[in-house]
């Protein structure tokens, strides 16, 4: 067995290897990713012991000529995602152990819930940013389009209990630097404070590396969009069920407060009838208009939204809104006149249920 520390996966019915040292693994089995080690059984004892207990443990072989050492990965919930393991010789040091952060993505809620961890890790300064209640589009890497990211962003719109993602991406931190980051989720259903169940990613991240040559970046993809660009247009995509930001494609809208919120999620409660328009027509292909959104500092603020299907995997469709400034003919809308109130009213979205249009069609053949 490799001497690194290993990180293990606890959240499906077989501890799944994630991580060893700094490379990512994707999710084996650890009774296939050990298979010819000897200790084997004792090294599968230790993790289950080790969750059970909800702490690390030191513990020796049965011929007494390996140590296992284990130490847990748990969420600010109490809720252990994961476990990592070193064996050794009883009279050797293990490498200092890596960092490992534990998340969550609540996608009832539509908030990711990190730890100071988690947020180091991702490339986040912890010191700036909160832990909790993040939006979505805080926690998903900005502009550059990622391998697998479709898939993520698919399995938020359309939500299965048990599927697992395991990947690596080059990301910026906040300090400017390139880093590889690796992470694993797994979606889960659980029981909430009010009796009710949610649908939640439970997740771990940690620093990789590259094996080999680069190929995060979707180039051909990455310069379609990199062209399709324009000044004072945001672009980001949306999901058309509830409306909520999911990743920004370009930099984040300034003239709105967009984490309060976009379209449907946190619209004037008088834009009814355009939300009704809107909804109605994205049924059927792409949809535009002038709708009041919570200003930065209070209140409200028009903004012109663009939003179009688009198909990120088979069957699930995404919605890519495109937000700008009106223009003085669009605001010559008497609908648009903005009275002195605070943008604190409960907001009447676009209402999703009974969605049995096209897109819903496709998903269920």
């Amino acid at each position: 067995m490799n001497h690194d520390w290993m990180l293990v996966e606890t959240l499906g019915s077989e501890p799944a290897v994630v991580a060893q040292g700094a490379h990512t693994k994707d999710l084996v089995p650890i009774s296939a990713f050990l298979s010819r080690e000897p200790h084997l059984m004792a090294i599968q004892s230790a993790i289950g012991e080790t969750v059970r207990a909800g702490q690390g443990l030191t513990s020796i072989t049965p011929k007494n000529d390996r140590v296992i050492r284990t130490e847990v990965v748990q969420m600010s919930d109490g809720r252990i995602h994961g476990v990592q393991i070193w064996v050794g010789a009883p009279d050797e040091e293990p490498p200092p152990r890596p960092a490992v952060g534990p998340l969550i993505w609540d996608l009832t809620q539509r908030t990711a819930i990190d730890t100071p961890e988690s947020l180091r890790i991702g490339g986040w300064n912890p010191d700036r940013e909160a832990a909790l209640g993040r939006v979505f589009a805080d926690d998903l890497p900005r502009r550059d389009l990622k391998p697998r990211e479709a898939q993520i962003l698919s399995m938020v719109i359309k939500p299965e209990e048990g599927q697992p993602i395991c990947d690596t991406w080059d990301v910026t931190d906040y300090l400017g630097e390139r880093i590889t980051v690796g992470f694993v989720a797994r979606s889960m259903s659980e029981e909430d404070d009010d009796g009710g169940t949610r649908l939640i990613f439970r997740a771990m991240n940690w620093r990789s590396v590259q094996e080999g040559p680069s190929i995060q970046e979707n180039l051909l993809g990455q310069r379609i969009l990199d062209s399709l660009a324009e000044p004072g247009v945001h672009r980001a995509l949306v999901d058309p069920r509830r409306w909520s930001l999911l990743k920004w494609l370009d930099d984040p809208a300034p003239f709105f407060d967009w984490r309060a919120g976009v379209v449907g999620e946190r619209a004037h409660p008088d834009d009814e009838t355009t939300l009704a328009r809107m909804n109605a027509e994205f049924a059927n292909g792409a949809t535009s208009g002038v709708l009041r959104m919570a200003a930065a500092n209070g209140g409200w603020t028009p903004v012109h939204v663009d939003v179009q299907p688009v198909e990120l995997d088979r069957g699930v469709y995404a919605g890519l809104a495109a937000f700008r400034l009106p223009t003085p003919a669009e605001l010559d809308d008497p609908h648009l006149e903005v009275p002195d109130e605070p943008a604190d009213r409960n907001p009447k979205g676009l209402r999703r249920k009974d969605r049995g249009d096209r897109k819903d069609d496709v998903a269920t053949d």
